[in-house]
């Protein structure tokens, strides 16, 4: 649609907002010029129509609740590409942030809704080169701003080894369809700990890169500085597959580097792990709301690895403790700015845009934003307040001191090889009633990502792997590694694996579950 010339009152309405000072006679003045500037918007609108994809037709369907277990799919789908390659025989729920193009995507969220992608994600493009089916849309939380699994508007993601109980979040659709065995790979991503969280109350593995190690393109973006993509799998082999598949550079994504060359994950896990040095950060435990048989079962999970024949020793990282205050800053000025003024995908970087989910989802979220979640609702709150009083001083002064927590783990990664802490301080926790109080809403979406945020802000690798069940639900254990060493962390956590033998899973998950 070519953008409609500006009346008077348009442009008198744009001077009153930056203060210019202009009266009637110079918005008349101005008017010619402004009208022969924008001549070119409609130029760029012709020559992108003549090179956009055409939406390619793809069947889906979106499941009864008899055929939804959990009310973890958003839409099924079953889409293959070459049908040959590494993942030949292996079904994927693709998060339902992240475009898989002809078919509808959410985001959890009514301010999406409506929406269908033109072009497939680039891990999209390179899960179905690689043989691998999609079998669907995940359900995840609305705009994915929840660690928990109760604020997507298609209703809560139950988790299979307790239906009452949440799935973690955001990725929560992804996580309950690996841990019931109803896929083998669930797409995710992370921005306060999206993928690991989930892995977390789920009981499997999720594995958040190095921030640039996987492209983020295609998918909805929260914050430009802490994007981050990743599998969930039921075992480490499983995730070191898919990471072989999705790493390395495509072109479009400026999180990531010109000279990125990703390791062979897969061959790497045959090197074992014996010798390798293993910190227990401390600062992990013991948090206000830690659980002790969270606290436990990670603990005992690292005597395991001990066992395994690695050097495990505790290890202080003081700027641990500082990192939720620096991601909070940063996740909500930047989230303000860019998931929501700025519709998505913000301006001023290279790569590649989407320009219809930013004109269809600036024009939902306008029209009705009563419609943003409640923690959405709390972060424009506070987010706007912070930047129309200080006009991103703090936001500044989180991304400097993020160096100085990335430092602080370097030092001590350093010493050691990985670092471990649980993933969570707490397990599942009961899903809100939909009518909870607001401070219950907010409070269950929030609870558990003291932890895992940290690591958004140092772009550092961290893998969740189930370190155990504690009253019945299973909570994981955290390893984290050293930039762009991810084959060293899945390693570890490969390694780990084979020591106990394996993971559980749910009762009465789908034939083919790995235990």
């Amino acid at each position: 649609m070519p953008l409609r010339p500006p009346d008077p009152d348009d442009l008198a309405k744009a001077a009153q907002h930056y203060g210019l000072g202009l009266d009637e006679a110079d918005v008349a003045s101005f008017s010619p010029m402004v009208h022969g500037l924008l001549a070119s918007w409609d130029a760029v609108e012709e020559l992108y129509a003549a090179s956009a994809p055409a939406m390619p037709e793809r069947a889906w369907t979106r499941p009864e609740a008899a055929d939804n277990p959990y009310n973890a799919w958003y839409v099924t789908t079953s889409i293959t590409g070459s049908g040959e390659g590494p993942l030949a025989g292996k079904t994927v729920a693709v998060k339902d942030n992240t475009a898989v193009a002809g078919v509808p995507m959410m985001n959890g969220s009514t301010t999406m809704e409506g929406y269908t992608p033109l072009r497939d994600a680039t891990i999209v493009t390179r899960l179905l080169d690689a043989g691998a089916t999609i079998a669907g849309k995940s359900v995840c939380e609305d705009l994915c701003f929840s660690g928990g699994s109760h604020t997507s508007r298609t209703g809560a993601v139950r988790n299979p080894w307790n239906e009452t109980h949440s799935t973690g979040g955001s990725s929560s659709g992804s996580a309950a369809l690996v841990a019931s065995g109803l896929v083998d790979v669930g797409t995710a991503g992370d921005q306060g700990g999206s993928i690991r969280m989930p892995a977390s109350w789920c009981g499997v593995v999720g594995h958040k890169p190095t921030w640039g190690l996987v492209p983020y393109t295609g998918a909805f973006p929260i914050e430009q500085t802490i994007d981050h993509v990743g599998p969930i799998t039921r075992t480490v082999a499983e995730a070191a597959l898919v990471m072989n598949v999705i790493a390395g550079p495509d072109g479009q994504d400026p999180r990531q580097p010109r000279d990125l060359v990703p390791d062979d994950y897969v061959a790497a896990l045959g090197r074992g792990a014996e010798g390798l040095r293993v910190g227990i950060l401390t600062e992990g435990f013991g948090l206000a709301n830690s659980d002790p048989g969270v606290d436990a079962a990670v603990r005992a999970a690292a005597e395991s690895l001990r066992g395994a024949g690695l050097v495990v020793e505790d290890v202080s990282v003081p700027w641990h403790r500082h990192g939720a205050a620096i991601w909070d800053v940063i996740s909500v000025e930047g989230a303000a700015s860019q998931m929501v003024d700025l519709n998505g995908y913000g301006l001023n970087w290279k790569g590649l845009y989407d320009p219809e989910v930013m004109e269809h989802y600036g024009n939902r979220w306008r029209a009705d934003g009563s419609q943003f979640s409640e923690t959405v609702k709390l972060v424009l709150l506070a987010g706007r307040h912070a930047l129309d009083s200080h006009h991103g001083k703090h936001y500044g002064m989180a991304q400097n001191l993020a160096y100085e927590l990335r430092a602080a783990y370097d030092e001590a990664l350093s010493r050691y090889d990985v670092l471990v802490l649980p993933t969570t301080p707490i397990h599942a926790t009961a899903i809100p009633d939909p009518d909870a109080p607001r401070e219950e809403i907010i409070g269950r979406a929030l609870e558990m990502i003291a932890n895992t945020c940290v690591t958004d802000v140092t772009g550092h690798p961290a893998c969740s792997v189930p370190a155990g069940l504690v009253d019945g639900l299973p909570t994981g254990m955290m390893i984290v590694g050293r930039q762009f060493d991810d084959a060293t962390v899945l390693r570890v956590a490969h390694t780990y694996e084979q020591a106990v033998g394996g993971f559980p899973t749910p009762a009465g998950a789908a034939a083919g579950s790995q235990a």
